[in-house]
């Protein structure tokens, strides 16, 4: 398989991979989890009941209350934080079955998510009891656009089911790192994606090395987003690794600005662009090699791939950091429109300058306008984050060109001194 061609053939991988898992519309879909429970029937419902006398059994939940005069309404306060770094709190509508143990429920009121974000969902519990066990069912019934919001309640599901065994058991419900978040597990994804792209790259020592590097620079991408998160107060941060499509960092708690945002979407091409001029002074100083195990070339592809990865993250789609920096900083249409060209043409003049064809040019940009047509998406907020001052809008555009301009010269840089 030629360089171009394999690269084509995983850019349509990604892009196919990102609709599925982004965009896809997958309607109204129920999701269901079954359980046989050694318990007395009246110790599990106090637990599954929003208004059992142990409903706040689980360690996510703070409290939970039946609002006075209103028996069929239930108040919980969670663990999980707001964009403030308050618990979240959450009210409830109960519908109890007149016979049996069963309830149907839906959310009235988030204190972080906008009511539009709970208007599709419905969720059932039902005990079946059988004597010396029961049968606890949960279905869970939204609508859905991609497949990741659905593979994540299916887990936390399945989460949620564990953690009330231990609580039969044990009388306590413990936080328990899930296994695919573990740093062992999130190791073993990075090296199965290495593996994976390898193919693409030559099944030799040199495609192994390629692969090797856009792993590297996928992870140094990401742990900017990270120490973003960081900066701005998020008590937890992780990041998932997903194989093929690259890596995914998560804050702790909701944005709370307009800034914020800005800012943990620019650090992933932010903080890479901290290594591209060091990069190149190592390069400079090395000669035919860097501390005798470091080649020149090597330093010269590291500063490509590096380049060319955070570069396609800053183009101005929706998806992609560049458009989340765009569409905080520049508020009014027209000016989103002149801001977006600006980096889309800076784009090209640098395919142009390593000597992409216009063919490839024009093919590129029919790739962008589909992946635009993914949309927005993502959660709205319950109220409007902080705007922007002057200063915050200046310093977030000013470092968005910065790191577009640095990554343009890593990819000239390299490509002019490997293909000459």
């Amino acid at each position: 398989m030629t360089t171009h061609l394999s690269a084509i053939v995983l850019l349509v991988i990604n892009i196919g991979l990102l609709w599925l898992l982004m965009a896809a519309p997958l309607g109204l879909r129920t999701l269901r989890a079954r359980a046989l429970l050694s318990a007395p029937a009246e110790k599990v419902w106090s637990a599954v009941s929003p208004l059992g006398s142990a409903a706040d059994w689980h360690h996510s939940v703070l409290t939970s209350q039946i609002l006075p005069g209103a028996e069929n309404h239930v108040r919980q306060t969670f663990t999980h934080l707001d964009r403030h770094g308050q618990p979240i709190v959450r009210t409830f509508e109960i519908a109890a079955e007149e016979s049996g143990y069963g309830y149907t429920s839906r959310v009235l009121d988030d204190s972080a998510l906008d009511a539009s974000f709970w208007k599709d969902f419905r969720e059932m519990r039902r005990l079946d009891d059988f004597g010396d066990t029961v049968e606890l069912t949960i279905e869970q019934t939204d609508r859905y656009r991609g497949f990741a919001f659905l593979i994540f309640r299916f887990f936390a599901l399945r989460r949620e089911v564990s953690a009330l065994r231990q609580w039969l058991a044990t009388g306590e419900s413990k936080p328990v790192r899930a296994g695919f978040e573990h740093p062992a597990v999130q190791c073993g994804l990075a090296v199965l994606s290495t593996l994976l792209l390898w193919p693409f790259f030559g099944l030799d020592s040199s495609g192994l090395m390629l692969s090797a590097l856009l792993t590297l620079v996928i992870v140094l991408h990401e742990l900017g987003h990270m120490a973003a998160y960081r900066a701005f107060g998020h008590k937890t941060v992780r990041m998932i690794f997903v194989p093929l499509l690259g890596g995914v960092a998560i804050g702790g708690r909701p944005y709370n600005s307009l800034f914020e945002v800005a800012t943990c979407a620019l650090m992933g091409a932010g903080m890479s662009a901290f290594f591209i001029p060091m990069a190149i002074a190592l390069h400079e100083a090395g000669g035919q090699g860097l501390l005798g195990f470091v080649s020149g070339p090597t330093i010269l592809i590291f500063l490509l791939i590096l380049g060319a990865f955070n570069l396609l993250n800053l183009l101005p789609m929706n998806r992609f950091d560049g458009g989340q920096v765009l569409r905080q900083v520049f508020r009014s249409r027209l000016s989103l429109t002149v801001g977006s060209f600006l980096v889309t043409l800076v784009i090209l003049g640098v395919g142009w300058r390593i000597g992409v064809s216009s063919q490839a040019l024009v093919a590129g940009l029919a790739v962008f306008a589909l992946l635009s047509l993914m949309g927005k998406g993502g959660v709205k907020p319950r109220h409007q984050l902080d705007e922007m001052t002057g200063g915050q809008r200046i310093f977030s555009g000013f470092g968005l060109y910065a790191a577009l301009v640095l990554h343009s010269y890593a990819i000239v840089y390299a490509t002019d001194r490997l293909f000459s």
